[in-house]
């Protein structure tokens, strides 16, 4: 047994020995990143940029559909008294921006539809919603619009704006609105 352990402290001696001489191994660093030279670059001179004609306002209507020109709402509706059908001091200013805005534009069609509040009969307010289409037709005449690109229709008490029953509401459906048909 004593062989055992003289051999074994010979062993861990041994070891220890050899662990002790061993050469520490140097951490060298990695070379530094090689620097590629740049190629060089011609600067090349763009042509210069065409700039497109901006559109004309009648170029920009022309390519709008009947759609979005109507949703634009660019000719403003008048109103009428009750019981009226005569064009109003204050639709006056109206009817001639109107005008104007045909007159930019000389070849748009427009439809001038009569409507009316819901009292009254059917019969009566057809009648009374014709009336208020005709003098409007005939006042944006008297402006210098042709006849010829100008339609009306009476739609009567059947198209409200408003369909509430008191005078506010019925000062609204008495009125001449435009639509326009053609461009």
């Amino acid at each position: 047994m004593k062989k055992a352990i003289i051999l074994s402290l010979a062993c861990f001696l041994v070891f220890n020995f050899l662990v002790s001489c061993r050469k520490k191994v140097e951490e060298v660093p990695p070379p530094p990143p090689q620097v590629k030279e740049q190629p060089k670059v011609e600067k090349v001179e763009e042509p210069p940029v065409v700039k497109e004609p901006e559109l004309t306002e009648e170029e920009i209507f022309l390519r709008k559909s009947l759609e979005e020109i109507n949703n634009e709402a660019p000719l403003n509706m008048v109103h009428f008294d009750y019981d009226k059908y005569f064009i109003r001091d204050d639709a006056k200013p109206v009817l001639e921006a109107n005008a104007q805005w045909l007159n930019k534009f000389k070849t748009v069609e427009i439809l001038i539809e009569g409507h009316c509040d819901e009292r009254g009969t059917e019969e009566y307010n057809m009648a009374l919603g014709e009336k208020r289409a005709k003098n409007t037709f005939d006042y944006l005449v008297s402006l210098g619009i042709s006849s010829n690109r100008i339609k009306t229709i009476s739609y009567g008490k059947s198209q409200p704006i408003d369909p509430g029953h008191n005078e506010i509401s019925w000062q609204k459906n008495r009125r001449a609105k435009f639509t326009i048909i053609a461009k």
